[in-house]
């Protein structure tokens, strides 16, 4: 049986630098016919986006789609705010976890799944500076050595 792989539509690099991972979830997105359309060509950012959970129902905001182009003058706004899917249990692990000082919920990745546009969302907490500097320290000095072995020094 072939494994279907998901193609990301998009990555939010900048989550992976900024905050330390902790547990993620898969959600699917409420959208309108030309975002998806918008997605399916990649015109879509998810830097400076955010999860919030209100009253029982999560929703994404900051995440930009850029308006198709023959959706004519009826394209939606393209920063709107967007309702998550999620089943309650997932829900009330998420308020738990964000209920904690320091803690926040990011969205990672976009996809499409089985014709599905999903989102993978994520816990996260800040990174530190002096964390942010280790870690460009530790990949300079890791490319560093994987030059010198391929050169043969």
């Amino acid at each position: 049986m072939k494994k279907i792989r998901n193609k990301d539509i998009a990555r939010n690099k900048k989550a992976f630098f900024e905050y330390i991972l902790s547990d993620k979830f898969e959600a699917g997105l409420e959208l309108k016919g030309p975002e998806v359309k918008s997605m399916r060509e990649g015109k879509i950012s998810l830097s400076d986006s955010f999860v919030k959970a209100e009253k029982g129902e999560v929703y994404l905001y900051g995440m930009h789609v850029s308006p198709y182009k023959q959706s004519g003058p009826f394209a939606p706004d393209p920063t709107r705010v967007r309702k998550l899917f999620l089943h309650k249990t997932e829900i009330e692990k998420l308020n738990s976890l964000t209920n904690q000082k320091g803690y926040t919920v990011i969205p990672t990745r976009l996809y499409f799944k089985r014709g599905f546009a999903k989102i993978e969302i994520a816990v996260a907490k800040g990174k530190k500076l002096f964390d942010k500097r280790e870690k460009l320290r530790q990949q300079t000095i890791d490319r560093e050595t994987s030059r010198s072995l391929k050169s043969g020094k």
